[in-house]
């Protein structure tokens, strides 16, 4: 760090006392030997001393981020955006598929070009009016704010800006409809409705909580219980091959109960139609590939178009899945367990679709909250 001596004929012990003033000796940055004088006291020169040491251990500190901002300041967002992509590599193919499209469709039309050090909060927020004016959807419109989001942030963080663009921005505010669900007669007529595939996976769905590409990856296998059945996969739609499940890592799955008429399902269909390493469903046009869960949507809106199907306005496939949360909140399971079953990556997402569902109300709770208080 330095010293501190006094340039005289006593000694150190005698310093305190002596009339002649401290001097200190220090290294710059650049190696250079320097001499300064003119301190009264010990601790002033001391003083002097830590401060020079701070400013030099910080110096390093100050050129990186100096340069970080020279390199990123003046990168356009569109350039910026491509090196921050390449760091994604949690994403998978549907979700990097989602990320271009918002990209390409939203985002990089009204910010590509800008120099990513002109980002303050107003440019967020115009950002935002301007999606509102064209009249985008709500829910791209909060999806695509969202990926702007993580890009600004993964700047901020590297030192570009000085205080945060997003503070104070209101971000869109989208609130998912509520959930169309079947009755238990609707879904009886629904499930026998079309083929013997659509009967299966319309089992597993509303059996089980699956997604439509985990059904469309059921394995006999994967039935590790009496009443169990583990999800480990799900065909994506993008790549149209097995992947890993939906917010899990390769190898991740999630145990799930299986009731004993879908584990009837799985079995009666394995035994009319066999199975190919456990796999039950395959691409009726090439058996070499997984079963697509499109084909099952083109079956769906060919039983609507003919009348066949007894369905409430507005109910799609995914009701099905909606279906499982709303028996197991019916039957008072705790919606925890709920969200951990449908893989929801928060229970956030599981309170703010299926909150209504559940049973008890405002009077409910007042009137059993009343037993426990003292007459």
């Amino acid at each position: 760090m330095g010293k501190f001596f006094k340039d005289c004929q006593h000694a150190p012990s005698r310093w305190a006392k002596c009339p002649h003033l401290y001097k200190i000796r220090y290294r710059s940055s650049n190696g250079r030997q320097i001499e300064e004088s003119g301190f009264e006291t010990q601790d002033l020169a001391i003083d002097r001393l830590t401060s020079v040491y701070k400013a030099k251990k910080a110096a390093p500190r100050k050129q990186a981020k100096s340069e970080r901002i020279e390199k990123y300041g003046n990168m356009r967002f569109r350039e910026y955006t491509a090196e921050w992509k390449a760091g994604q590599r949690h994403l998978a193919p549907a979700s990097i598929s989602h990320l271009e499209s918002l990209l390409q469709h939203h985002v990089f039309p009204a910010l590509g070009s800008r120099r990513m050090s002109s980002f303050d909060h107003k440019v967020v927020d115009g950002f935002i009016r301007a999606m509102e004016r064209n009249g985008v959807g709500l829910a791209a419109q909060s999806n695509a704010y969202d990926k702007l989001k993580s890009i600004l942030l993964d700047a901020h963080r590297l030192g570009l800006f000085e205080d945060n663009p997003l503070l104070g921005v209101r971000p869109p505010q989208y609130d998912p409809k509520r959930a169309v669900i079947p009755s238990p007669a609707q879904l009886g007529s629904v499930r026998i409705a079309g083929d013997d595939t659509f009967l299966l996976v319309a089992d597993l769905m509303s059996g089980c909580g699956m997604r439509n590409g985990e059904a469309a990856a059921v394995n006999i296998n994967n039935i590790v219980a009496a009443d169990v059945y583990r999800i480990t996969e799900q065909v994506n739609q993008s790549t149209k091959t097995y992947d890993r499940l939906k917010h899990r890592k390769a190898g991740e799955y999630r145990d799930v109960p299986l009731p004993a008429r879908t584990k009837r399902t799985i079995e009666w269909y394995a035994n009319k139609y066999g199975a190919a390493n456990g796999y039950l469903l395959r691409h009726p046009k090439h058996p070499s590939i997984p079963f697509q869960p499109y084909l099952l949507q083109s079956q769906w809106q060919r039983l609507k178009r003919r009348g066949a199907l007894d369905i409430p306005e507005g109910m799609v496939i995914y009701s099905l899945r909606h279906f499982f949360a709303s028996n197991c909140l019916r039957h008072n399971i705790p919606i925890t367990d709920v969200a951990d079953w449908m893989g929801h990556n928060s229970i956030d997402i599981t309170f703010k679709i299926y909150r209504h569902l559940m049973p008890g109300s405002i009077g409910t709770a007042a009137k059993l909250l009343d037993t426990g208080l003292a007459p």
